[in-house]
C-alpha cells in the first residue's frame, strides 16, 4: 500500500510493510524526508502516536530536541530510535539533508504539544 504524506520537510510516499505469522500482524511504513532548499523548520512541539520510531540519516545533518534530553546534532550516518511518545521537535537541518524513517504503525496520529 503507498500513501502519500506532505511535509514541509516534504515526504515521499510511504511504503507500508506487513507481516503476518503465529497470530501477529505488523504494520510497518518507511519513507525518506528530504529538505526542502531554504525552508526553516517552524520547530513546533509534537509526538506521535507510535509503537516503533526510527530515524537514519543519509545526508546532511538535523538537530532534534526531545523533552528532557536537550538538543542532538545527527549527521549522515547516525541513527536514533525515539521512545514512544516523547515530545519532540525539529530545530533545524542543512538544506541538503536527507533521511529515512521507519515507523509502526505505518498509519499513526500526530499531537500538537506545548513546549515542556
Amino acid at each position: 500500500m503507498w500513501r502519500k504524506l506532505q511535509s514541509l520537510c516534504g515526504f515521499s510516499p510511504v511504503v507500508e510493510i506487513t507481516a503476518e505469522g503465529q497470530g501477529l500482524r505488523v504494520r510497518a511504513g518507511a519513507h525518506v524526508i528530504r529538505a526542502v532548499p531554504g525552508m526553516e523548520s517552524p520547530g513546533a512541539w509534537h509526538s506521535h502516536d507510535l509503537d516503533f520510531q526510527m530515524v537514519y540519516v543519509t545526508k546532511g545533518w538535523v538537530v532534534f530536541e526531545y523533552e528532557g534530553q536537550g538538543e542532538h546534532l545527527l549527521r549522515a550516518g547516525s541513527c536514533v530510535l525515539q521512545p514512544p511518545g516523547i515530545k519532540h521537535r525539529e530545530c533545524r537541518h542543512s538544506d541538503d539533508m536527507e533521511l529515512i524513517e521507519i515507523i509502526s504503525p505505518a498509519a499513526f496520529e500526530t499531537r500538537d504539544e506545548t513546549a515542556p
